[in-house]
């Protein structure tokens, strides 16, 4: 069946860039079936490589900046996250895809998709702002329907 691998990708010391951290975090709090495995990768996502064997299906949770309303869920594909004329959305992202391409080359493939938050604030500090940890059980619930 191989398993499902959902990470969070952040900085916790940069306020809403870290929600994919948070989101992991309350996720531990869950009881998931045994297949589904969670993992805190914070910004080490060349790192990530190294948790793809058997994985049938990558679930990543992430800022996103993507010019929308504060809060903002985003749903994608790694495709989607290639750099246009103006540049990268996130450096996370631009890592994520670098390592997905070398596990591809390694013959490990999977389904990919990607949740995406706007962040409000990208300052130093460790609090989500109040639009960014609003949304928590909605990207949970949209995570957990892909699992």
């Amino acid at each position: 069946m191989g398993k499902i691998l959902i990470i969070g990708i952040g900085n916790l010391l940069r306020r809403d860039e870290g929600i994919g951290v948070h989101v992991i975090e309350r996720m531990e709090a869950l009881e998931l079936p045994d297949h589904v495995e969670l993992l805190d990768i914070g910004t080490s996502t060349m790192d990530l490589i190294s948790y793809l064997e058997g994985v049938r299906k990558l679930v990543v949770i992430d800022a996103m900046k993507a010019g929308g309303i504060p809060g903002t869920i985003y749903k994608c594909r790694p495709e989607d996250l290639l750099p246009a004329e103006d540049g990268p959305i996130s450096l996370h992202e631009i890592g994520l895809i670098e390592t997905l391409d070398m596990a591809k080359k390694k013959g490990l493939e999977m389904d990919t998709v990607i949740f995406g938050v706007e962040p409000k604030v990208l300052d130093w500090g460790m609090e989500l702002s109040d639009e960014v940890k609003s949304k928590i059980p909605a990207i949970i619930e949209a995570v957990l329907k892909e699992s």
